[in-house]
């Protein structure tokens, strides 16, 4: 699905806080505030209102009530979008699809988080992840439970896969720190280089603490119109978006993490008459480093390159082939999900990345994963001429 005249026309940020104490829906009503006066619009503007959550049920998760807490009214599209870390990539596909169609003409579509929690670790709200029910009791006497575990048993599958190493972990750590360093919003701004990296702890091998992402209080709204004359004047097009769901089954016989997920990309380059060396930045979902390795193969990426050897020969740097979380991503930069790619891709695609800013960048893929990799989206944005 693609319409040009589709276009995300505002982008509205909270300060990604590591300390506790605001709410979602506070956090949310910032952004969407932030968002809608940065498209030069109101309220009253908008006809659709799509929210986004993280995981869980969680008293204080964002919902349709929302449209109501955040001062909407009159609204001809509300629904409440979750698909895990694939969800902001589907609240797009979702808005452009409602306003091609006539349902809506402008649609807000905002993400917020608060898992710090005064009194808990930083990452007790996501410790239930990955669980099954009637085994929990044996997974947390085994240590097994939770996202850090479970993704390092897929960083050593990848490993044993592709031929990787510990130190391809630690050249995607060592880059997308060195993209935050020019990022005022990133959370985590000391520079790094492989001697800090092997310093970090261990978690659950093979993956230290600087292979993993740092949850943050924080919101993200941006504003979806199919109406030419609204919003910033800087426009950034919806050319394509495309979603994959393999639906793993984590049986013998059948790979548990890999595979399936290439077609979100192809469809949604298909929709978008591009083809992957039209690319000027890829911002991938990357709660750990081994993701974005996984994901620049699985994607098809790095020309055949292993994706270990792309990263540390710079290709995703600046001045490489496709500089990729040019923000920092969601190791260095903020971990809001999947409205940490999007939001970075808007500032790059805008030219408003300061220090980090990739010089001609008019394109870029978005992607989005959900669960064990159990869910992909991709989206193709193109500044509009």
């Amino acid at each position: 699905m693609t319409s040009a005249d589709v276009a995300l026309v505002g982008l509205g940020m909270t300060e990604m806080s590591l300390t506790p104490g605001r709410t979602p829906q506070g956090l949310a009503r910032e952004a969407v505030g932030l968002a809608l006066a940065d498209a030069g619009l109101t309220r009253a503007d908008v006809d659709g209102l799509l929210v986004g959550t993280s995981q869980g049920v969680r008293p204080d998760r964002l919902g349709v009530t929302f449209a109501a807490q955040g001062g909407f009214g009159d609204l001809r599209l509300l629904e409440h979008v979750e698909i895990k870390g694939a969800t902001t990539i589907a609240m797009i596909q979702r808005a452009a699809l409602a306003i091609a169609t006539g349902a809506a003409s402008t649609v807000v579509c905002v993400f917020a988080d608060a898992p710090l929690v005064q009194g808990k670790g930083a990452g007790s709200t996501y410790a239930h992840s990955g669980g099954q029910s009637g085994v929990r009791g044996l997974e947390r006497a085994s240590g097994v439970l939770g996202s850090v575990p479970t993704y390092a048993l897929l960083a050593q599958r990848w490993m044993h896969v592709s031929g990787g190493t510990p130190e391809d972990l630690c050249a995607v750590a060592v880059t997308t720190r060195a993209w935050a360093l020019g990022n005022p919003a990133a959370v985590v701004r000391k520079p790094l280089d492989a001697e800090g990296y092997l310093a970090a702890p261990m978690i659950a091998e093979p993956l230290r603490r600087l292979d993993c992402a740092r949850p943050v209080n924080g919101a993200v709204a941006v504003v979806v119109t199919g109406d030419p004359g609204l919003g910033n004047p800087i426009r950034v097009n919806v050319r394509g978006t495309g979603r994959a769901h393999p639906v793993r089954h984590r049986r013998a016989g059948r790979e548990s993490w890999f595979g399936g997920g290439r077609r979100a990309v192809d469809d949604a380059l298909d929709a978008a008459r591009m083809t992957r060396g039209d690319l000027d930045v890829a911002e991938l979902y990357d709660p750990f480093s081994v993701v974005t390795l996984m994901l620049l193969e699985e994607y098809a990426l790095t020309g055949g390159v292993p994706a270990g050897k792309f990263v540390a020969s710079g290709e995703t740097s600046r001045g490489g082939a496709l500089p990729t979380n040019t923000g920092g991503g969601q190791l260095s930069g903020f971990y809001l999900q999947g409205m940490t790619p999007l939001a970075e891709a808007l500032v790059q695609l805008r030219g408003e990345g300061g220090e980090r800013q990739v010089d001609g960048a008019a394109t870029a893929l978005v992607g989005g994963i959900g669960g064990r990799i159990d869910h992909h989206a991709a989206l193709i944005l193109e500044r509009a001429a």
